[in-house]
């Protein structure tokens, strides 16, 4: 399983070079890919639907504070972000690992300030890498075909 960026680059890798890759929800694979770049170029760019500072506060900040403790996350793997351009219906698994992996070296070299997280809020870099690495690892678990 991803528990760095930097494995999330690797399985991306493998993602690649799989040809019978495919994603087990009602997203294609691309599609998956696509939502998992938009997480980690929002958190630079800013969130388009924001929870409200009371959930981020209290039930989203309690959730990521579950997620870190337990080391794994567990949402709705065809929930999209709230307010998040639509997601290609197409089966270009290339592209949305292009684009994945295109997010995660602009976070990694991103040194500028993060945007609040829709439901987590305010995170640290730290913690926003682990957010992503956790995210990437919960819609890796709905993906077969890749050795």
């Amino acid at each position: 399983p991803v528990q760095s960026l930097d494995d999330a680059l690797r399985w991306l890798d493998r993602v690649q070079k799989a040809t019978a890759a495919r994603s087990t929800t009602d997203w294609t694979l691309q599609a998956v890919l696509e939502h998992l770049a938009q997480s980690v170029e929002m958190s630079m760019d800013g969130f388009p639907q924001p929870k409200s500072a009371l959930f981020q506060h209290t039930a989203g900040a309690a959730a990521f504070a579950f997620f870190r403790w337990r080391g794994r996350m567990s949402h709705g793997l065809t929930d999209a972000i709230p307010g998040a351009p639509g997601l290609a219906q197409r089966n270009d698994a290339a592209a949305g690992a292009q684009r994945l992996r295109a997010a995660i070296a602009r976070f990694q070299a991103h040194s500028g300030a993060l945007q609040p997280h829709f439901a987590y809020g305010a995170l640290s870099r730290a913690d926003f890498a682990l957010a992503h690495t956790l995210h990437i690892a919960n819609h890796q678990d709905a993906i077969i075909g890749v050795s």
